[in-house]
């Protein structure tokens, strides 16, 4: 289980304001600033009004880098925290619990500055309207920005003499922010035709694709997983074509050089958020819960079409760290650790990586033993060096250190194959693996001495909707069960701790407490459309995963309650968060798949799903009026929504229904459902059909009762809108059904 690790000793605080009061940590971050800061709530509202004052909403997450950079700066800075408390109300929010708060105010940015990012500066009038924001200032002017002190000073200045026109203008920019964040059906429109979506995506991704290094883009590169599922199921429905094949080389050269690079923690396992450069090198060290959970099951998909062990390996190394470093004792997943650390107990000032890098000297003290059989004087440390790209003077640009923090570290790397490292130290191939693993081994064991990263322990529903489908996608692929177990445990958490039985409602979040216990803030935050779209599609991940029916009965019901609560009747498609909270300005429609699927993409595969297993045929009507609202953004830049785009020829081509009818213990029927979960086939649904007429799926399928087994044995049938193929009773011809 994870452990917060060791960090700097504390000091008494000078300062302490209503945040101390919050569960989030990075709410706790800042309770000891000099700086009035309110939670997202009335009693800020109230007394902005009262005082016919503006607010400052700055808006960040616990591992951002450049959140704790300026609040080092500024929040920090007295002289700066008293012009703030003179003239703003301030309001701090996290926006992993409030990411509505924080689309709202984000979407202004976007449209006012043409970038976006963390931290977030705002300044609203007293009735939340928005008119001026930014990102990251710094605290004094420069030769090429002005300083946040100087800002906050002239926007004070302009309330002061033009308060009518300041308040004129913040109306007319929102009532553009509502013309152009506006997503809805245009007229009678139906949902884009599936063929001519793909070939646009495949074609838009193929020509960003980087030929040496794989991922999408010069620099920075994400682990952008929905672009690698996209070209899977791309690959699936094309496999035969040139285009198929060249689908199926991206996704998976991409998926190699990011396990290779330096994103991959080759020490402490995981990913790491993104990297600076072309070749997966540097990274921003922070590792995100939603960057595991996709990525788990990316690699897992890719071990299922190539059946290279290298991809199965990769999907285990991400599920030990979430396991060992993200996991909460009752069963939920952490949602983050830091990039930032001490260098060592006794250092004053964290640095970015100082966790995970490496100087030369100290991987040579730690490996300093001969290897038989190698070149002579070859040590440990040699081959060790040379297989992950260690320098003597370290391994990272100066132009991608701009604070110097990684200066004659190294950031390990896999620069060569197993096959040239052997042979350049005259060893045998087959005894490179032992070699790095024992130097792994001893590199993990001097690391646990150095001060963990902090460790954000708020639980959100959505994040782990994500890592269990991660566990649950692992376990089947891989016929591991302990993943499945760990993704059972987690969902019965999710019940236990995130979810109201009696309103049927979701929560957002909650939190490690005191003593380990989790802990639910004192107003708790309702989930919103990504938590319920997200915890679906775990249920079902985990229902094919685990075959235990009341994972699927609660999914239905959830997806009942996401229909009452986000659906646009009108302009169809589903609102991001529901209605009735006077303190939001905007309903907003995510339209852009990014380090997470936006949920309207995802919950499109999730409806079809739901109404195999339901019979409700009014959910595939809801599936195709999302396509629809999405229909021009799909047609024209599809790249922008591959995990809509992909869920496109789910729609079109009709999910599968593969029903097993056969005695869950049975030996035969375990060998027919192996078979299902070693296939990649983007359009299936399982089901397990076990005689038991009074179980959920016999209420809900009568079909199912006229379904046999053939001959006593476990029998498969390949079912399409409720018709059903003829029986199949030997696992290589369902194969060869689930693959044609």
């Amino acid at each position: 289980m994870a452990t917060g690790g060791t960090t700097s000793p504390p000091s008494v605080p000078r300062h302490t304001n209503r945040l101390i009061n919050e569960k989030s940590p990075y709410l706790l971050q800042h309770a000891h600033n000099p700086v009035d800061w309110y939670p997202w709530g009335q009693e800020a509202f109230d007394k902005a009004k009262k005082e016919n004052k503006l607010i400052f909403l700055s808006v960040g997450y616990s591992t951002c880098h450049w959140c704790h950079v300026m609040e080092e700066e500024s929040f920090k800075n007295k002289e700066i925290g008293e012009i703030m408390n003179k003239n703003f109300v301030c309001i701090k929010v996290d926006r992993e619990e409030r990411p509505d708060v924080d689309k709202v105010y984000m979407t202004f940015v976007q449209a006012t500055s043409g970038g976006g990012g963390w931290p977030m500066s705002v300044w609203l009038t007293p009735d939340l309207k928005p008119f001026a924001g930014g990102t990251y200032f710094p605290p004094e002017d420069g030769v090429h920005r002005v300083g946040f002190r100087t800002v906050l000073l002239r926007i004070a200045e302009q309330w002061k003499e033009n308060k009518e026109a300041l308040l004129e203008n913040s109306q007319k920019i929102l009532e553009a922010l509502l013309y152009r964040s506006e997503i809805h059906v245009q007229g009678q429109e139906s949902p884009p035709p599936s063929k001519e979506v793909m070939a646009t995506c495949f074609k838009q991704l193929s020509n960003s694709y980087d030929e040496d290094y794989g991922g999408f883009s010069e620099s920075p590169k994400f682990p952008t997983p929905v672009n690698l599922n996209f070209l899977f199921t791309y690959w699936a429905l094309h496999r035969t074509t040139p285009e198929g094949a060249r689908a199926l080389r991206m996704a998976l050269h991409t998926l190699k050089m990011m396990a290779h690079g330096g994103i991959h923690d080759h020490i402490g396992q995981g990913f790491h958020r993104y990297s600076t450069d072309q070749h997966w090198h540097v990274p921003h060290f922070e590792k995100m819960l939603y960057d595991q959970g996709q990525l788990a099951t990316t690699y897992s998909r890719a071990f299922q079409i190539s059946g290279d062990e290298f991809f199965a390996s990769v999907a285990q190394d991400i599920l030990l760290y979430v396991s060992r470093d993200l996991s909460d004792q009752a069963g939920g997943f952490y949602s983050a650790e830091d990039a930032d650390s001490y260098p060592t107990t006794a250092s004053e000032k964290k640095r970015e990586g100082a966790f995970c890098v490496w100087t030369a000297e100290e991987i040579r003290a730690l490996l300093p033993d001969s290897v038989e059989g190698a070149t002579e004087g070859t040590t440990l440390g040699d081959v060790f060096m040379h297989h992950y790209g260690v320098k003597e003077t370290g391994n990272v640009s100066p132009m991608k250190d701009p604070h110097q923090e990684l200066k004659g570290k190294n950031v390990l790397i896999v620069r060569c194959s197993p096959e040239l490292t052997a042979s350049r130290f005259g060893l045998e191939p087959g005894r490179l693996g032992a070699l790095l693993q024992e130097g792994r081994r001893r590199l993990s064991t001097a690391r646990a001495q150095r001060p963990r990263p902090h460790l954000d322990t708020k639980m959100l529903a959505a994040w782990n909707g994500l890592m269990i489908s991660g566990f649950a996608q692992a376990g089947a692929a891989l016929a591991e069960q302990e993943y499945v177990s760990r993704a059972t445990q987690a969902a019965a958490f999710l019940r236990r701790h995130l979810f109201d039985p009696a309103s049927g409602r979701l929560l957002r979040s909650c939190y490690r407490g005191k003593d380990n216990t989790v802990e639910q803030s004192a107003v708790p935050i309702q989930g919103f459309l990504e938590d319920y779209v997200f915890v679906i599609q775990a249920l079902f991940d985990l229902y094919e995963a685990s075959l235990e029916q009341g994972w699927l009965e609660w999914a239905l019901q959830l997806q009942h309650m996401q229909d009452k609560l986000f659906w646009d009747p009108k302009g169809f498609a589903y609102f991001s968060s529901e209605a009735g909270d006077p303190s939001l300005l905007l309903r907003l429609k995510d339209d852009q798949d990014g380090a997470e699927p936006t949920p309207n993409s995802v919950t499109v595969t999730n409806l079809l799903r739901a109404a195999c297993y339901s019979g409700h045929t009014e959910w595939v009507e809801k599936a195709g009026q999302i396509l629809a609202a999405f229909s021009e953004r799909l047609r024209k830049i599809p790249i922008a929504l591959p995990e809509m785009a992909r869920a496109t020829a789910v729609f079109h081509h009709t999910l599968k229904q593969v029903v097993i009818c056969g005695d869950p213990q049975g030996e035969d029927t375990k060998e027919m459902l192996r078979c299902v979960h070693s296939v990649f086939s983007p359009n299936k649904v399982l089901m397990l059909a076990d005689g038991d007429s009074t179980g959920f799926l016999y209420r809900q399928l009568p079909f199912l009762a006229s379904l046999e087994r053939k001959d006593g044995k476990a029998t498969a049938y390949l079912c399409s809108n409720f018709a059903c193929s003829l029986p199949i009773t030997s696992p290589q011809e369902l194969r060869g059904m689930l693959c044609s």
